[in-house]
């Protein structure tokens, strides 16, 4: 084999080489959503309940609204105007309005960063005219 054949095939190679897919090392690193509900409780005649999306030190919170069972076959749905309130210790405070029709609801809102190794306290209330509110809490442990 001629030089020119030698140091063409041996250029072709360096270049071939340098063209290898980067490592796994370097891909980057994916973080998981969690999501966590405290129980279920009655409220203004709806089964309502707090729940937290946790990825990382981030932390979502919503409110969920739903019927507490299936409506009676030829029963008229409900439909309720709630005041509602969303509220994490250090990420926020929130009060929404919300027509509830029949249709399972989520108030959202309430979110941000916390500390590692942090727990948040999650509230959540709806109450309506006539009566009494009455919150579902959870504990959200941040781990990281």
């Amino acid at each position: 084999m001629s030089r020119i054949a030698l140091l063409a095939t041996a250029a072709v190679g360096l270049a071939l080489f340098g063209a290898a897919p980067a490592t796994a090392a370097h891909a980057p690193t994916i973080t998981a959503t969690t999501v966590t509900c405290g129980p279920s409780a009655l409220r203004v005649g709806l089964s309502t309940k707090v729940c937290a999306e946790v990825t990382g030190n981030s932390v979502q919170l919503y409110g969920q609204i739903s019927l507490s069972g299936p409506p009676s076959p030829g029963s008229t749905l409900p439909v309720k105007d709630l005041t509602t309130t969303l509220t994490g210790t250090s990420l926020g405070h929130l009060v929404q309005p919300v027509r509830f029709q029949a249709a399972t609801t989520q108030v959202r809102g309430v979110g941000g960063t916390v500390p590692c190794g942090s727990t948040v306290h999650a509230e959540f209330t709806s109450s309506a005219l006539g009566y009494p509110s009455s919150p579902v809490t959870m504990d959200v442990p941040v781990t990281c």
